[in-house]
């Protein structure tokens, strides 16, 4: 389930403009950027699904990038990222979008990535998403409830022992997933409302 999740906020396919008819852009704004954390919510760049790809109807200052929801879908469905992980998700969507599933999409990113095709970060980059049931934001309260949060910190090629992180862990406690890769990162699954003691 975590790697579906992590997917589909790396390498969501264009969605129909016509799902989000019904929601404003200031709806937009408000559900994509609830995935982060509040100080970075009011200077997010946020982008919405049409025909042609991500359409961007807010312009960022702060070096976040969200990604908003799509109303078609069975779940609600949010992820920001930091800029520096664009070259990385856009050249994901793009590939996707040629139809190539995931395993062909990742050889092809780690071919590219590896020979400087693709700019990878040179520093941690955080990636936060919220994901729940299609009615999680409530567009008259401008607020998203009972959606589960995810937080990845991207460490291109980093691994257990330059982390010192194990590639596996409880749930609440961070790992390091996808280790020695190009898209190598910090995991942490926050605990579930009922394991919270």
């Amino acid at each position: 389930m975590t790697r579906a999740i992590l997917l589909l906020a790396l390498c969501a396919p264009w969605f129909s403009a016509a799902a989000q008819s019904h929601l404003t852009n200031k709806q937009l704004v408000a559900a994509a950027t609830s995935a982060l954390p509040e100080e970075y919510r009011e200077g997010a760049e946020v982008r919405k699904w049409s025909d042609d790809g991500p359409e961007t109807i807010r312009i960022g200052s702060n070096g976040m990038i969200c990604l908003a929801d799509d109303p078609s879908d069975d779940r609600f469905h949010v992820a920001c990222y930091q800029e520096s992980l664009e070259p990385f998700m856009a050249r994901g969507r793009e590939l996707r979008e040629l139809g190539l599933q995931r395993d062909s999409l990742q050889v092809v990113r780690e071919r590219e990535a590896s020979s400087g095709k693709i700019k990878m970060p040179e520093h941690p980059a955080a990636l936060y998403s919220l994901t729940g049931p299609a009615d999680s934001f409530n567009p008259e309260a401008g607020e998203v409830v009972g959606a589960s949060p995810l937080y990845v910190v991207y460490i291109p090629y980093a691994t257990a022992e330059s982390t010192g992180l194990p590639t596996r862990a409880p749930r609440g406690q961070p790992w390091i997933m996808n280790p020695g890769k190009p898209w190598a990162h910090i995991m942490l699954i926050p605990p579930a409302p009922e394991e919270d003691n």
